[in-house]
C-alpha cells in the first residue's frame, strides 16, 4: 500500500496533510513548486487543472481536497473519521462537508472579489447570500461541539480547516461560535504535526542582501 501526497506547504495541501495525519497511515509527500513545475508536463499528467494537492493511492489519483478528506476517511475507516453508511450520522457528515466545498466556498470567494449577487438575483447563486451561508453555519457549530454532534470528521477536518483560514485573514466573520470551533480544531495532535511538517517544509526567505 502506497500513498503519496503531491503538495505545497503554502497551500491548501496543507489540509490534506492535517488529515493523512489524521488516519495514522504511511505517506510520501512530494513538493511540487509553483509555477513551470506544476504547470508541467510531468505533474498536469496527474492533475490536468494543475493544482495542489494531488493525492495518489496504489496508482488512483484523486483530486480536489474534499475529494481527497472523503476518499481517506471511507478507506482507512479505522480511523473513525466518517460515520458508517446507514448511520443516523452519515446525512450530516456529506451535508457539511459538501456545504463546505460548495456554497461556503463560493461565498468567500464571491465575496473576496466583490462579486456579491445582488438580492433580487440570489436564487441563481447555489449559496443564496454570504449573509445566509455563515448564518446556517452559525446555528450549527452554536448546537453541537462538532457538524455531525459529539464526534469529529472529516467534514469538520474540511470546513473547520477553511474557517481556521478565513478567521485569520477576515474573510469570514469573527463570531465566538467559529473561535471556538477552531480552538478544538487547532488543539489536535494530528493539526499539530502536520502544520509542524508543512513549516519545516517552507523554504527560508532569499537572503535580501544576497
Amino acid at each position: 500500500m502506497t500513498l503519496t501526497l503531491y503538495t505545497n506547504p503554502q497551500s491548501r495541501g496543507r489540509i490534506a496533510r492535517w488529515m493523512l495525519e489524521e488516519i495514522g497511515q504511511p505517506y510520501e509527500r512530494k513538493i511540487v513548486t509553483f509555477g513551470p513545475e506544476m504547470h508541467g508536463p510531468d505533474y498536469t499528467a496527474l492533475n490536468p487543472m494543475a493544482k495542489v494537492p494531488t493525492l495518489v493511492h496504489d496508482g488512483a489519483v484523486i483530486t480536489e481536497l474534499a475529494a481527497i478528506c472523503a476518499y481517506l476517511a471511507d478507506t482507512f475507516p479505522d480511523a473513525g473519521l466518517a460515520p458508517a453508511i446507514g448511520t443516523p450520522e452519515r446525512g450530516p457528515y456529506l451535508r457539511w462537508l459538501f456545504f463546505a466545498a460548495g456554497p461556503m466556498e463560493h461565498a468567500v470567494t464571491n465575496r473576496s472579489l466583490k462579486l456579491d449577487p445582488p438580492a433580487e438575483r440570489s436564487g441563481m447563486v447555489g449559496y443564496g447570500s454570504y449573509e445566509k451561508v455563515f448564518e446556517t453555519l452559525d446555528a450549527a457549530l452554536s448546537a453541537t461541539p462538532y457538524l455531525t454532534g459529539e464526534a469529529f470528521t472529516a467534514a469538520d477536518l474540511y470546513l473547520g480547516a477553511q474557517i481556521n483560514f478565513g478567521l485569520q485573514f477576515k474573510t469570514m466573520p469573527d463570531l465566538r461560535s467559529f473561535r471556538d470551533y477552531s480552538a478544538r480544531l487547532m488543539a489536535r495532535a494530528a493539526h499539530k504535526r502536520a502544520s509542524d511538517l508543512d513549516n519545516a517544509d517552507i523554504p527560508p526567505p532569499e537572503d535580501a542582501t544576497s
